[in-house]
């Protein structure tokens, strides 16, 4: 699959983007820097992200692939009339997170966290990785996809210094609507301070709807920067930058950059992609996050404070 030219109208949590030059823009792909690291650096600090084009064996993708849309056949969530691996869905299916899946999938686990990814993270920080256990597998239906923010909010206990690894299962066209980050949101923290070290799992214990909320596994900030993502770049300035993804591609970026994704707009394929999260093993982790069972957002991953 080729990227096409010039892109498409978008849309995102169901607003059309404003498609100017100076209001969206293409992902720059530094894979012309792979193997050099000081440079991967520079980039990374300066942009707040990096795009590798084609850097992973898209083989290995595709196998992994297929062990998710398995999964989706035996859940009854694709319809039977097409191949399982186009992963179409039965109308109104799909799923938001199949951490399940990709927990109990070999060829997930293995391309995540070992061979080329691990080593491009090891190599990148210049030591020792440590990975979260916990992955988040999505395989989002036709329709809104997810609105801006940063990740902070949802794993902000450890370090601040960890990368999100954004990798699609599959080609994705502007139509399927892949991820898109906001130009030089990673350097707006007086927009940001108030926001992005907020804990979505933190309550306020002397507020009772607060508490209640919590022991039933909810919370009281949703990490939502915005639900109109024109709005959020007309306020940062910058463009909001995307592209058509390709099996093997992946992008990595730190937990200050907004990001959101183009709406899915076909008529009935899932678009399948996975958030997986590494850092240095020097530095606190987020105990969220780790062991056979992450507690994560439940109510064990909750902490209260007296406001």
């Amino acid at each position: 699959m080729k990227t096409t030219y010039p892109i498409p109208q978008l849309t995102s949590y169901g607003h059309q983007l404003e498609m100017d030059e100076d209001k969206v823009g293409l992902l720059r792909d530094s894979s012309d820097a792979a193997e050099d690291f000081f440079e991967l650096r520079r980039r990374l600090e300066e942009d707040g992200y990096l795009y590798m084009r084609g850097y992973l064996d898209r083989d290995k993708v595709l196998a992994a692939r297929s062990t998710i849309t398995a999964q989706l056949a035996a859940d009854d969530i694709l319809d039977p009339a097409y191949p399982e691996f186009e992963a179409r869905c039965k109308k109104g299916e799909g799923l938001c997170f199949m951490p399940d899946a990709a927990r109990d999938s070999a060829s997930v686990q293995e391309l995540l966290y070992s061979g080329k990814l691990t080593d491009f993270y090891r190599q990148l920080y210049g030591e020792e990785i440590k990975h979260y256990d916990f992955t988040w597998l999505r395989a989002m239906r036709p329709g809104k996809g997810t609105n801006p923010h940063c990740d902070l909010p949802y794993m902000g206990r450890g370090t601040h210094q960890h990368l999100t690894c954004w990798l699609p299962y599959g080609d994705i066209s502007y139509e399927l609507g892949g991820l898109m980050i906001l130009e030089g949101s990673h350097k707006r923290m007086d927009l940001l301070e108030r926001y992005v070290y907020r804990d979505v799992d933190s309550y306020c214990e002397n507020k009772p709807e607060q508490k209640k909320r919590a022991e039933n596994g909810g919370w009281t900030f949703t990490g939502t920067l915005s639900h109109n993502p024109p709005a959020v770049r007309n306020s940062f300035g910058g463009r909001w930058l995307t592209t058509e993804f390709e099996a093997g591609d992946f992008l990595t970026f730190g937990m200050f950059l907004v990001h959101a994704s183009v709406d899915n707009m076909t008529e009935n394929t899932l678009r399948i992609s996975s958030d997986s999260r590494y850092q240095r093993a020097s530095e606190p982790i987020d105990e969220r996050w780790v062991g056979v069972s992450p507690p994560g957002h439940s109510k064990a991953g909750k902490r209260g404070r007296i406001c």
